[in-house]
């Protein structure tokens, strides 16, 4: 097996690729984001892997994710860079749609200023997380780069369906 040929595969080949503008690109990207509301969040450290589906807030560029616990925040304990994917269920690849984001998360304090700023958004009480008998915890993500694979590209006369957007 040549790991290295495939491993640059998707690197060869969208370097031959048109691609949209990256406002444009962006644009359709935060439209994605907006339309859905969960992902599958990937932590992990060493040789400890957790992928755990959950809810998203998008907010201000920021992904928010409210969590009681789980054993991903033992990942999140040892290791900042997680990676998270939203995605359309796959009929063809004619039809095909998802998101990969990469990026740090970091935990917001309880009843911080952002915390409750988040929750407010969301219109749960700050109040009512206060009576609960557990903590709920924010984690927000930061995103560095997203990997789009759409076929609405493809669509829009372009040779391929993937692109990649780096944070500045």
């Amino acid at each position: 097996m040549n790991f290295e040929e495939a491993k640059n595969y998707w690197i060869n080949e969208d370097s031959k690729k048109d691609k949209l503008e990256e406002k444009e690109l962006f644009s359709y990207i935060e439209d994605y984001i907006s339309k859905h509301k969960t992902c599958a969040l990937a932590t992990g450290f060493g040789d400890f892997i957790r992928c755990t589906p959950i809810e998203y807030t998008y907010k201000d560029g920021m992904f928010y994710l409210v969590s009681e616990g789980g054993m991903k925040f033992y990942g999140i304990e040892h290791n900042k860079n997680v990676s998270l994917a939203i995605y359309d269920e796959y009929d063809t690849f004619a039809n095909c749609h998802g998101l990969q984001v990469t990026g740090t998360i970091e935990i917001i304090e309880r009843f911080s200023e952002e915390y409750n700023e988040l929750f407010a958004y969301k219109h749960i009480s700050v109040d009512a997380l206060k009576k609960m008998n557990h903590p709920m915890y924010l984690l927000k993500i930061t995103p560095s780069e997203y990997n789009n694979l759409s076929s609405n590209i493809k669509k829009m006369a372009l040779n391929t369906y993937r692109q990649k957007y780096q944070i500045k």
